[in-house]
């Protein structure tokens, strides 16, 4: 027997997933025409967003999720981001399932401790 899983188990896993760089289980929970929108790009589809994620992830240290506020198809996760180039960065992230899938992601931040890391460690 398959069981969906909520918004709210989508959430927690992705971040464990990609807090693990388990890419293999992230692609499994996107939908293939998911679209991401953030503070540092865009994606459209499966394979650029584990792009993006891929990217950020190579300075991913750890991912101290706040809180997290679920209903019907959606969550929101207000988390600190945690990396090697920067201070941690107050995130949040609101996705959007369908189908069982991980539809639509919005993500904001204040990106300027991370685009200094990044430039100073280029």
């Amino acid at each position: 027997m398959t069981t969906t899983k909520t918004a709210r188990e989508l959430a927690e896993t992705y971040f464990t997933a990609w807090e693990a760089g388990d890419f293999e289980s992230l692609r499994g929970l996107l939908a293939e025409d998911v679209d991401f929108v953030g503070t540092l790009g865009t994606a459209s589809g499966v394979e650029e967003a584990l792009a993006g994620l891929k990217g950020l992830g190579q300075v991913l240290e750890k991912i101290d999720v706040k809180v997290r506020v679920a209903e019907g198809d959606e969550a929101i996760t207000w988390f600190d981001l945690h990396t090697s180039v920067a201070p941690p960065t107050p995130t949040a992230n609101w996705m959007q399932v369908r189908g069982g899938r991980i539809a639509r992601i919005r993500v904001t931040f204040d990106p300027r401790g991370l685009l200094a890391g990044f430039e100073s460690k280029g």
